[in-house]
């Protein structure tokens, strides 16, 4: 399969079918792949919450031409009005409800005030008469404000919800409550007839399960819940900048600051669109703010987040971190576009001024932002992406950016995205003056800027781009023994992709610091659904079909580990990634390392060549060994529940991923 130049190849040209027969696990699964959870604050009451804010001084897209096209097409503005109307108020509408509650496009009190009523909202009500199937609650009146404009979020935010203010920027400054970060071991997806064979179950996958009556009790709670309150903010928007594999959704939230997030983060429709949206691919009913019923069947604390794919429904309970949307619709995308043999990617990318694309892939303090943020190179996305035989696109309308330590003279780009419109989750301001000290973690360290991507100057509106050229695997390796840069066969790129390793610096009590090495399946298996072979094996057959190229890039330590040796310099690290992008790096000569077998440049113009070979930097050979073999032990150790997933009818892929990792 492998050929003599180390090349990986496919006999016909198309991958062999992947079986993957991992078993489910009614529990949540220990040692969840990455966990990136954050501690709840530490708050009791709301009062000291809002202390430590402020510092005293079925796919229907797109439309095919056809019976159901045509008729759809013949229908009069009017009666399409209607329609969507009553696909948002079924959509509201809880299982026991004949009709939900009514649409309006502005705040109803506001009107009401000036002396003018709505158009969209006649004087007279119409009530259900109650029988025994209805509940009472079906008499309630709730307004439901329909894709409202930014600054018509911002006034309900700021009039109606404690803890909203606006920021002498101009951003709006909101709280998310007890949760600052996603709660992972509290997200469980319906395993059914279809899903138990599909999805990736039991250990280290991300996916624990729950049965269709329990999403059923909580999608009842959610909607019940929702239909209480006063009023409801419904967005309808798209995932997917490609026009032909976009996916509608629809959000249902409780809060103004939940419907703005939405807005910057998915792609927002036109009024023209809006007219045409109809029913949606998939809908998130966010009742963040109530808790789920911690004696439900499958729950194991009062948040629960839950996804449905037959139904096409999420449902959040008991966390208003708007994080969990995101990804939530993350995680569908990775169920739905490999569907359509679309690669969905927890990558960055960007292109240059000659069509060249990269992917960037790597967890969190691996240079990810900064190495994809160039000046020089149009932006495409800078976190989730598809990859289909049109080319690569963004799959949202927005960016997701940490906060803490934020300055203009590190992160220009972000600082400057950070204005009106934006929202800013969780910082801590001035009480007086309204500017933010990035550097405050009195609420959390996690704390985030939601924009629009077109705040960002070199932004690539439309979001696609032609089929990548590079495909760049992002370590910061702090053990200290991983190459500044290494090229990658495809069966190397399969296996480090899989793998998803970087190393952390852990504090211990007596001071020592030591690494840690941290592994996640595809650089994201919190939010993976099918098993991570199937999405290696997607991406190498891409990367064969359209002739790009593997690298895994160290960002870390050289010299010796932690403590010891000295962080790779990023002026180093931008030149080899220039060197990527120019293809100055395919030319060059190349010798393989010792145990993990990669192929390292002997020489780059701006890098001192005695750093590209590791070895080269460590005064300690012996302790150099030492930490290799220990490094290659964890991958090793971190691949066997790989191991046992055979890709194609005699295994043989999956022999030869597992060749490509470190050889001891």
């Amino acid at each position: 399969m492998a050929s003599d130049n180390g090349n990986f190849s496919f006999d016909n040209g198309v991958l062999p079918k992947i079986q993957t027969n991992g078993a489910g696990s009614k529990k949540p699964a220990n040692g969840i792949c990455h966990d990136d959870s954050v501690p709840p604050v530490k708050a009791q009451t709301i009062h000291e919450l809002h202390s430590l804010q402020r510092k005293r001084s079925a796919p229907t897209t797109p439309v095919k031409e056809g019976a159901g096209g045509a008729a759809f097409a013949t229908i009069s503005e009017e009666e399409r009005q209607q329609l969507q109307l009553q696909s948002i108020s079924a959509s509201l509408a809880s299982l026991t409800r004949e009709t939900g509650p009514k649409v309006v496009r502005g705040d109803p009190a506001r009107k009401a005030e000036g002396g003018h009523a709505a158009k969209a909202t006649p004087e007279h009500h119409h009530y259900i008469t109650p029988t025994i199937s209805v509940s009472d609650s079906a008499l309630k009146f709730t307004h439901v404000l329909y894709n409202l404009s930014p600054a018509e979020l911002y006034e309900q935010a700021i009039k109606y919800e404690k803890g909203s203010f606006i920021t002498s920027n101009g951003a709006l400054a909101t709280l998310s409550g007890a949760k600052t970060g996603r709660s992972p071991r509290d997200k469980r997806v319906v395993k059914d007839d279809v899903t138990t064979e599909d999805l990736w179950w039991g250990k280290g996958s991300p996916n624990i399960e729950m049965d269709e009556h329990t999403f059923l009790t909580n999608r009842e709670r959610a909607v019940d819940y929702l239909n209480s309150l006063d009023k409801v903010f419904v967005n309808d928007q798209f995932l997917n900048w490609d026009p032909e594999n976009r996916i509608k959704v629809r959000i249902i939230s409780a809060r103004a600051y939940h419907s703005l997030f939405m807005h910057n983060m998915c792609i927002r429709a036109t009024p023209e669109e809006l007219e045409d949206f109809g029913t949606p691919d998939f809908t998130i009913y966010n009742a963040g703010q109530f808790p789920c019923n911690r004696y439900t069947h499958y729950m194991t604390s009062s948040t629960s987040v839950d996804i449905n794919l037959a139904r096409r429904e999420m449902v959040i309970l008991g966390t208003q971190y708007a994080g969990e949307m995101k990804k939530g619709l993350f995680s569908v995308m990775h169920y739905l576009m490999p569907k359509r043999q679309i690669l969905s990617l927890h990558s960055g990318c960007n292109m240059g001024k000659d069509g060249d694309v990269a992917l960037f892939f790597g967890l969190s303090g691996t240079g990810k932002t900064t190495l994809s943020t160039d000046h020089n190179r149009l932006l495409i996305g800078d976190d989730e992406h598809c990859w289909s035989d049109n080319g690569v696109s963004n799959i949202e309308g927005g960016c997701y950016a940490k906060c803490i330590d934020l300055s203009q003279e590190k992160e220009p780009d972000i600082w400057n995205a950070i204005k009106f419109g934006t929202v800013l989750e969780n910082v801590v301001f001035e009480e007086h003056t309204r500017e933010v000290d990035y550097t405050d973690k009195s609420v959390t360290e996690n704390t985030r800027a939601a924009y629009p991507i077109e705040y960002i100057p070199n932004a690539k509106l439309p979001c696609v781009g032609p089929h990548p050229k590079n495909v760049i695997l992002l370590a910061c390796d702090a053990f200290g023994v991983l190459p500044p840069v290494s090229k990658l066969n495809l069966a190397q790129t399969m296996y480090h992709f899989i793998s998803g390793y970087t190393a952390l610096v852990a504090g211990t009590e007596d001071g020592i610091k030591e690494p840690q090495a941290t592994f996640s399946a595809c650089f994201g298996a919190a939010f993976i659904m099918l098993h991570p072979t199937k999405y290696a094996a997607m991406l190498a057959e891409k990367m064969q079909k359209y002739g790009a190229t593997g690298w895994l890039v160290n960002t870390g330590w050289s010299g010796g580990r932690y403590g010891v040796g000295n962080r790779i310099k990023l002026a180093y690290t931008r030149k080899i990634i220039d060197a990527i992008h120019s293809g100055e790096l395919l030319n060059a000569k190349y010798q393989k390392t010792e145990v993990f077998g990669l192929e390292i440049p002997t020489g780059l113009n701006g890098v001192p060549s005695e750093i590209l070979d590791p070895i080269n930097t460590w005064e300690d050979k012996a302790a150099y060994k030492e930490t290799l073999l220990k490094l290659a032990g964890l991958f090793k150790k971190n691949f066997e529940v790989f191991a046992n997933h055979k890709i194609g009818t005699d295994g043989s892929l999956t022999d030869e991923i597992l060749a490509a990792g470190p050889n001891f």
